[in-house]
């Protein structure tokens, strides 16, 4: 391990992004719980479901780029490490030019099966038809921008300007929510509601581009599309771009099942639990932001700081949010009826806590995950997906038919399930001389669910806290004694010193 990657793993500049990261995720969240009760509210539950699938249909798109976000920030960061800087304006021209006809033709599709969707392919109320049509095709005209967006934002994430990304990022978060709400005393429909969306979009792609013509200067001038870069931006690319059309598939596929199958206001039930619980992503997500850096430099010179890292990774999600899920899962009835009333509640509970179960599950997902595509094999991650895909949508169907949103959330939970192990065993066939985790994980996982599946069934609130304060202070001893080792512990006693309490 070189002492560069010791100081990306463990540096402050490192840690202060990750925070940024972290931020720039939470609070948008935080906004979040407190708009969507008055969205509901003010739209009713079926216009509110139309607009989340609205959101679904932007932001599949969005992703929709050849994986060239991605492959901008990384090939930005090496000309950079170069010192190749006069290549930069035009590799960034070059990139945004290709997200920009990207961005045409995503539009072109949304526009061409709108009324398809709307009349035939969603169960929407026909008196709501008109106005999702409507705001249908003002989405699909922003999805240049948000795919442009996307390539700004990855410039000033090459440049490590995760503060600007962030500064920008959260207003674009809350104003995600404020603006609908701010329509609501003046309208209930749609079309309003879209449209603030898409003006926002705009506004904000307009920061971003000032932000990278700050940040970069030289754009200003060498305005330049190079097809000798078209190449290494697709190739980059590759199996990245199969992993980002069936990701969101999987993730977002049932409530379009959902709303064809059933009502839109069972989209709304399964789709405001399934919101806040997929959140949970966003740890794992930035723990990865630290960790994936030193999978990449050790997988190939020492595969057992590799594994050391993973089982850390490992430890690490496990302690974070083994609590939290916890007290999602034994007061999720209790949870909604507070946060959206206890309509919400009776509808939604038990797809919360199923949903909740496979979120945990799957937070442990993004450790081999990440180790593969580290190891240089974003294939055979894509390869799972794509094999997943079919088998998860038969699953789905029958599972709602029989079941109906509670089994959507059930599909949720095996797919979730099936993905983890089969991550877990692909990255211990690439380094099958060096265990990866141990037996240990193994119990202690299964010990965790077993746990969860308890809290869920336990029906008084006195039990309900009983039960979580016994869990937790056991989870506590554990935790400190067995999963910590000594010098995490120092370290954690030494923090503590530098609190001021009084």
């Amino acid at each position: 391990m070189t002492d560069r990657n010791t100081n990306l793993l463990g540096g402050r500049k490192l840690a202060r992004n990750v925070i940024w990261n972290l931020l720039g995720a939470v609070i948008p969240i935080l906004v979040a719980i407190i708009a969507i009760p008055i969205l509901i509210k003010g739209l009713g539950s079926a216009r509110f479901g139309v607009l989340t699938l609205a959101w679904v249909v932007v932001g599949y798109f969005s992703l929709f780029d050849l994986g060239l976000g991605r492959a901008l920030t990384k090939l930005v960061a090496e000309k950079l490490g170069k010192g190749q800087n006069d290549d930069i304006p035009s590799l960034i021209w070059t990139a945004m030019s290709m997200m920009l006809v990207l961005g045409v033709i995503g539009a072109i599709v949304v526009s061409a099966i709108s009324s398809w969707l709307v009349s035939d392919a969603l169960n929407i109320p026909l008196k709501l038809q008109p106005e999702t049509i409507i705001s249908l095709y003002m989405l699909a005209a922003s999805i240049p921008i948000v795919i442009s967006t996307t390539g700004l934002r990855g410039v000033l994430e090459a440049h490590q300007r995760f503060g600007l990304v962030n500064a920008v990022r959260i207003p674009l978060g809350i104003s995600t929510f404020l603006g609908p709400m701010a329509v609501l005393p003046f309208s209930d429909s749609l079309i309003p509601v879209v449209a603030v969306l898409v003006i926002i979009r705009l506004i904000f792609f307009c920061v971003y581009l000032t932000l990278c013509l700050n940040v970069e200067p030289k754009l200003r001038k060498m305005v330049k599309v190079r097809r000798d870069m078209i190449m290494a931006l697709i190739s980059f690319g590759g199996w990245m771009t199969i992993s980002y059309i069936v990701g969101p598939i999987l993730v977002y596929m049932d409530r379009f099942i959902i709303g064809s199958v059933v009502t839109m206001a069972a989209v709304a039930y399964y789709a405001t639990p399934n919101e806040i619980v997929t959140k949970l992503s966003i740890i794992s997500n930035a723990l990865m932001g630290v960790i994936f850096p030193a999978f990449a430099a050790s997988f190939a010179q020492d595969r057992t700081r590799a594994a050391f890292l993973f089982n850390q990774a490992i430890n690490y999600i496990f302690i974070i949010l083994f609590p939290i899920v916890l007290i999602m899962v034994t007061f999720s009835f209790e949870a909604l009826s507070l946060w959206v009333g206890k309509e919400f509640a009776f509808n939604s509970s038990l797809v919360m806590k199923l949903l909740v179960i496979g979120a945990f599950i799957n937070s442990f997902a993004y450790v081999p995950l990440g180790l593969i595509q580290a190891a240089g094999r974003p294939d055979l991650t894509a390869k799972l997906h794509l094999t997943e895909l079919p088998f998860y949508l038969l699953v789905l169907w029958w599972l709602l038919g029989a079941y109906g949103i509670v089994g959507a959330a059930i599909a949720w939970v095996l797919r979730a399930t099936v993905d983890a192990i089969a991550l877990f065993f692909i990255a211990q066939k690439l380094s099958p001389s060096t265990p990866l985790f141990s037996l240990r994980h193994v119990y202690v996982l299964s010990v965790a669910l077993l746990i969860l599946v308890l809290g869920s069934i336990i029906s008084t609130s006195l039990l309900k806290v009983l039960f979580l304060i016994i869990v937790l202070f056991v989870f506590a001893i554990f935790s400190w004694f067995i999963i910590l080792n000594t010098d995490e512990r120092d370290l954690i006693r030494n923090r503590l010193k530098t609190i001021p309490f009084n």
